[in-house]
């Protein structure tokens, strides 16, 4: 009965090539209990507080709101389409991955190595009814996916709380499809400036200074949402800060044309309408002055945050 029910739960995880063993917990939950000292060191930070956590009145309906009000994710998920098979790797508790399989017919994977965050994405789920999205609870170092399987792939705010980021993105990259899209957001070594002085300026004056003066803090959230942001903008043991160049030879190491980044590398505008066609990455001069005009922008006030888009080749 039992190796009856396990394989009935493996033939919904397509995307796993079985080389390791998994523990599967329902037929959208799994977890693999392979993990580096670092990842430990990072999920057992992220358990206190799980992130991005819920506002205590979430529900679908809120969630699906956030993408309508966020021109990004609605022209994501509008190029995105059906029938598509999607992985958010280091999903935390899950929100986006949510977001993307709610009323579709995609499969997605929300892969994220701290149990307690992934847990609260999947009762979300259940609670919710939404059947196609599957919990992978994983080192994405440690986990054994199918290659070429995903024709997206998104990780952002990951790689710079890992032990190797490039090493990551090579990883990842083996699971995307030729000519599938992956998206990897990074801290900016100039545009998370403004964190970092704040940082700087809460080890003078104490913890407490920052809810007055990170503008994050000041949105109508849960005091949980707060706690869980006030944690991973500074207290994180695992950091580290990166450039759209750097991203750019990640991308031509592994045979990805650049698309588009946020923010632009040639200093035009973003057009959301055309984000996933290829732009020009500028040059040297202007990607750096993108990149520090991050700090006097949204971007910068709220942590510094950039994305580069690529199509595999």
């Amino acid at each position: 009965m039992v190796k009856n029910l396990i394989y009935n739960y493996q033939m919904n995880y397509s995307f796993l090539d079985h080389r390791k063993k998994y523990n599967f917990q329902d037929k959208n939950f799994t977890t693999l209990d392979d993990m580096g000292s670092v990842t430990k060191k990072v999920t057992n930070f992220y358990s206190v507080a799980p992130f991005p956590n819920y506002n205590d009145y979430d529900d679908i309906s809120s969630l699906t709101d956030k993408i309508e009000k966020n021109i990004f994710l609605k022209n994501f998920k509008k190029n995105i389409g059906f029938g598509k098979k999607i992985i958010e790797v280091g999903s935390g508790t899950s929100q986006l991955s949510l977001m993307l399989a709610h009323s579709t017919n995609n499969e997605v994977v929300a892969l994220d190595p701290t149990y307690e965050s992934l847990k609260l994405g999947h009762d979300f789920s259940k609670k919710n009814n939404i059947e196609n999205c599957f919990f992978l609870n994983a080192d994405l170092f440690e986990v054994s996916l199918r290659h070429e399987y995903f024709d997206y792939v998104w990780c952002s705010g990951v790689l710079h709380h890992t032990k190797n980021p490039k090493l990551g993105y090579k990883t990842i990259t083996k699971w995307l499809k030729p000519n599938g899209i992956i998206i990897v957001g990074l801290y900016n070594r100039y545009g998370r400036f403004r964190t970092v002085f704040r940082q700087f300026v809460s080890k003078f004056f104490g913890f407490g200074i920052i809810n007055f003066i990170d503008p994050y803090l000041r949105n109508n959230i849960s005091t949980s949402k707060k706690n869980a942001w006030l944690r991973d903008q500074y207290l994180h043991p695992v950091e580290s800060l990166h450039t759209i160049d750097e991203v750019l030879g990640w991308f031509k190491e592994e045979n990805i044309t650049f698309l588009n980044s946020i923010p632009t590398s040639d200093l035009e505008n973003f057009k959301y309408e055309s984000m996933f066609e290829r732009t020009s990455p500028g040059n040297r001069l202007s990607r750096i002055l993108a990149q520090i005009g991050m700090i006097f922008s949204p971007l910068g006030a709220e942590g510094g945050l950039f994305l580069v888009i690529g199509r595999k080749n």
